[in-house]
């Protein structure tokens, strides 16, 4: 297989400006945002390659944020190290709901939290 199997990811939100600026922060980068009618979306960067793209989606009739159903995203931290985006997490208005846990030595480390829009969602990284 070239590419990973995931190949794009839609995180379902309530209101988008409180979004972007929640994904923003956390993770220091810009989302491109449009609006395509009835749905609005916030891409987050992306380069053509093997790993997964995605957005940040408000389509109410058809996503609602929900914090302990659905499957869980697990985020690569810019950074390199969770802990970083982690920090950031309660001043750009979500929750930490797990701190920074060894899996396993050969696996890394993972951390949730609770997004501004009530989704939980993880980070996962080698160190």
């Amino acid at each position: 297989m070239k590419n990973n199997i995931v190949g794009w990811f839609e995180i379902p939100v309530s209101d988008m400006d409180r979004a972007i600026a929640f994904y923003q922060t956390v993770f220091a980068v810009e989302l491109e945002r449009r609006d395509l009618g009835v749905l609005q979306m916030a891409l987050f960067p992306a380069v053509e390659g093997n790993g997964a793209a995605g957005s940040l989606v408000y389509f109410p009739d058809f996503y609602q944020p929900h914090e302990k159903s659905g499957p869980l995203l697990y985020f690569t931290p810019p950074s390199g190290d969770l802990a970083n985006e982690l920090g950031r997490v309660a001043a750009a208005g979500g929750k930490v709901l797990q701190e920074k846990k060894e899996i396993a030595p050969d696996v890394g480390y993972m951390g949730l939290f609770m997004d501004t829009e009530g989704n939980r969602l993880a980070i996962h990284s080698r160190q």
